[in-house]
């Protein structure tokens, strides 16, 4: 399930890609089966093995085009090892709001990425994620959970301050967000609840199937109670500090 949407966000055979917080790897391995070279990195040592495994695997099962390469490695997002202007694509989905020093990680960011390089930065949507909030404490109050919440201004604010020129947003995810709430209302740890069950059940059978009426209704509901905020931007060929003073405001951008 791609929080993403690459027909928004451009990727060719051949660019090096960070994923950075990368999870269980759902966008690395997309960037992987469309020729990138992608390093997925994540502080967390068991998910970056079982990326490397897919990763592996992915290769022997000839999912990845010829040339295409791909990492998985732990690190810190504060203290990113490598290069300034190393990358070509850098995605962050999900992260930002576990992340005390959130400017830092932007900043990091934009120094591997390349001038004329692309960003794509998920969050939890403001919206459906209050409500997530007012249901539950044990949703957010927990070791590495949720540690703020994002109007779509301020993290387009954030992304310019940090250099970047944003270009688009959208809403994701918006068949999530019901399944959210009901966890939050029976206890985020009560999956054996049967409205989280029978919820559960729909949601595998969607993404499993994708038949076409979630898929018109997803579509339909996501400017509503989409589950993600996504933003893309590019790292503008111009100083940093120049970037962040004179990059005009896209007035398409949509920060709900």
């Amino acid at each position: 399930m791609l929080t993403v949407d690459f027909s928004r966000f451009p990727l060719a055979p051949g660019d090096r890609v960070l994923d950075l917080g990368c999870g269980a790897g759902r966008h690395a391995f997309e960037c992987y089966r469309r020729g990138a070279h992608v390093v997925a990195l994540d502080q967390n040592g068991e998910e970056i093995r079982e990326v490397a495994t897919w990763f592996a695997a992915m290769k022997e099962a000839g999912e990845a085009p010829e040339g295409a390469s791909a990492l998985a490695m732990e690190g810190d997002a504060l203290q990113l090892p490598f290069p300034d202007e190393s990358f070509d694509v850098v995605i962050i989905s999900e992260v930002m709001e576990h992340i005390p020093d959130d400017k830092g990680v932007l900043a990091e960011m934009v120094r591997v990425l390349k001038p004329g390089g692309r960003i794509a930065v998920t969050v939890p949507r403001y919206g459906p994620e209050k409500v997530c909030w007012a249901l539950s404490d044990a949703y957010h109050e927990v070791e590495g959970g949720h540690i703020r919440i994002y109007k779509g201004d301020e993290l387009l604010g954030r992304m310019r301050e940090a250099g970047l020129k944003p270009y688009g947003t959208h809403h994701a995810h918006a068949l999530h967000s019901p399944y959210w709430w009901l966890k939050c209302a029976f206890g985020v740890d009560k999956d054996k609840a049967l409205p989280v069950r029978a919820y559960h059940k729909l949601l595998v059978w969607d993404i499993m199937k994708k038949p076409l009426a979630t898929r018109v209704a997803e579509q339909a509901l996501n400017p509503l109670i989409g589950k993600s905020f996504v933003a893309y931007a590019t790292k503008p060929h111009l100083p940093v500090g120049a970037a962040a003073v004179d990059a005009p405001v896209d007035a398409s951008v949509d920060a709900s």
